[in-house]
């Protein structure tokens, strides 16, 4: 397949590198990064062994042309970039999948394009991208993938099986919405606490802090589970996550909750993907991973505290943001 890969950062470099390592014509479309990747290529080193792919590379969607498939890994941060970065890639049979976290990244999509070539992928995978064209995958890659608002059809197994024979473990889901549910029961508490406790625990409670922002260290997965106080906050937002899924006709078991804190155990000192952005003065996901939620749960009548003063603060330190004033407390 002829695949196009927009935002090469560590999720799409990682699984864009594994379809070129299989044989098929994959595009990278790159800025700061295109004169490494052009002349050196793209490093995985991996648990699961080391690998360097030389991929096709293009500065803009327009050196590329319409491709059978786009990944898409962009930050969701970036996705008033659709406009301009996927029509010149977009075909008559083209699939879109985006990598992205949270809720909502399909529905833009669908705007633009309609609802037929969206599909939307949950990767379970531990990755950094520790400089230009060179990526570590630490643990996981599980890509769990659905239709956007239909169940899955033909094309679904066939890029799943697409997938699997490039090395890339793949599950089909039947509820896309549902998977996305489950998996802001980890990018929430993980994502949001990992950044929120350079504020330390009372702002964390309190959902504010003072006129200086803190510069202290953020705490990686193992830190944050090894401190009593902080696992009970992890398992709250977790159970506030759950609680807002089933009152949305999402049935996503209780038990998910102690299984995720089993599983971030094994991956040690683990930086989630908004850390590493506050740690380097980029925007944080805000709203697809932690706002939206947050909506949503309100919408269906659900008292989320945890959530609602975990975002008030994530406003007050994104780096690059305003707050956005909508995650007053009801």
């Amino acid at each position: 397949m002829k695949i196009a890969v927009v935002g090469c950062g560590a999720v799409g470099s990682y699984y864009g590198a594994k379809l070129s390592r299989a044989g098929h014509e994959v595009h990278f479309l790159l800025r700061s990064d295109y004169e490494i990747v052009r002349h050196q290529g793209v490093r995985i080193c991996s648990v699961e062994g080391n690998f360097h792919v030389r991929p096709q590379y293009a500065q803009t969607p327009e050196g590329i042309g319409a491709v059978d498939l786009v990944l898409i890994g962009l930050k969701t941060t970036a996705n008033y970039r659709f406009a301009t970065l996927l029509p010149p890639l977009v075909g008559p049979s083209t699939a879109l999948i985006t990598l992205q976290n949270g809720l909502g990244n399909e529905a833009q999509l669908a705007t633009r394009f309609g609802p037929e070539p969206v599909l939307g992928a949950l990767c379970f995978v531990c990755l950094n991208r520790v400089r230009p064209g060179e990526i570590h995958h630490l643990a996981y890659g599980q890509i769990v993938l659905g239709e956007y608002q239909r169940p899955p059809g033909r094309r679904t197994h066939r890029l799943a099986a697409l997938l699997r024979r490039a090395g890339i473990p793949c599950e089909i889901t039947r509820d896309l919405e549902r998977a996305r549910w489950e998996k802001l029961v980890w990018n929430v508490p993980f994502n949001g606490l990992g950044v929120a406790s350079v504020a330390g625990y009372e702002a964390v409670l309190a959902g504010e802090v003072g006129r200086a922002l803190p510069s202290g260290p953020c705490l990686t997965t193992d830190v944050l589970l090894a401190a009593p106080r902080w696992t009970e906050l992890v398992r709250e937002l977790m159970a506030e996550v759950i609680a807002a899924a089933g009152a949305l006709g999402h049935d996503v078991p209780a038990s998910l909750a102690e299984v995720n804190l089993a599983r971030t155990r094994g991956m040690g000192a683990y930086k989630a993907s908004t850390l590493v952005d506050y740690e380097r003065r980029q925007p944080l996901e805000l709203a697809s991973m932690f706002l939206e939620p947050l909506r949503q749960a309100r919408k269906a009548g659900v008292p989320t505290p945890r959530l609602a003063t975990l975002c008030r603060l994530l406003e007050r330190l994104d780096p690059t943001q305003t707050p956005q004033h909508l995650t007053d407390s009801p």
